[in-house]
């Protein structure tokens, strides 16, 4: 690689729309060469999301409806990072009991996605959860809205490669997550991150 690269840089910024999720913002930006471009997208406040392996080389998968594609998919258990202060493990734990009913006795990361940069800043960070174990019944989340709806299957984790391949699986952080998980039993769980490690900038 060479030369120096232009830094873009925002010279007005308008916020068409805010909502508790991720708002949407207009950007006067620099360009190459001179001049400025006009760039809207989605400011996200981020998500985790949870490859959780079992003892038997099992991985947890979620099937929920979601209304921006009209369909159902199979997913991870995930979640935004939406409490303030909440620790990412921590936030990756909580979705894991309540949407699979789950503990997990080791947490690593696993993989941090911009999962479309095309249009908006949202990082997911996947994190690979072992030691599984099952939430007590009494003390279960109560699920409501699209979660009530939620099919908890386990799935092989070269089966759920195949899915991914073969076009069954189409949730990018669960596409990442998985590859990411089959590749880190392949090489014996080496390399991974600890779960407080700082998110990409």
């Amino acid at each position: 690689m060479s030369g120096v690269e232009h830094r873009y840089e925002v010279t007005g910024r308008r916020e068409i729309w805010s909502g508790r999720i991720f708002s949407v913002v207009s950007d006067d930006v620099t360009m190459p060469g001179g001049g400025s471009a006009t760039r809207d997208y989605v400011r996200h406040v981020g998500a985790v999301a949870v490859v959780a392996l079992d003892d038997a080389g099992q991985v947890v998968l979620i099937r929920q409806y979601r209304h921006p594609v009209g369909r159902h998919l199979w997913e991870l258990p995930a979640g935004l990072m939406d409490v303030g202060g909440e620790d990412l493990a921590a936030a990756a734990l909580r979705e894991l009991a309540e949407e699979a009913d789950l503990t997990a006795g080791r947490v690593d990361v696993l993989v941090d996605l911009h999962s479309s940069p095309g249009f908006a800043d949202e990082v997911v960070r996947v994190f690979l959860a072992r030691d599984l174990a099952d939430v007590p019944a009494g003390q279960r989340h109560d699920r409501h809205d699209e979660e009530a709806d939620l099919q908890v299957v386990r799935v092989d984790l070269d089966e759920a490669v195949r899915m991914v391949l073969a076009g069954e699986i189409t949730n990018a952080s669960c596409v990442a997550g998985l590859l990411a998980a089959a590749r880190a039993r392949d090489t014996g769980f080496t390399g991974l991150r600890r779960p407080e490690a700082p998110l990409p900038r």
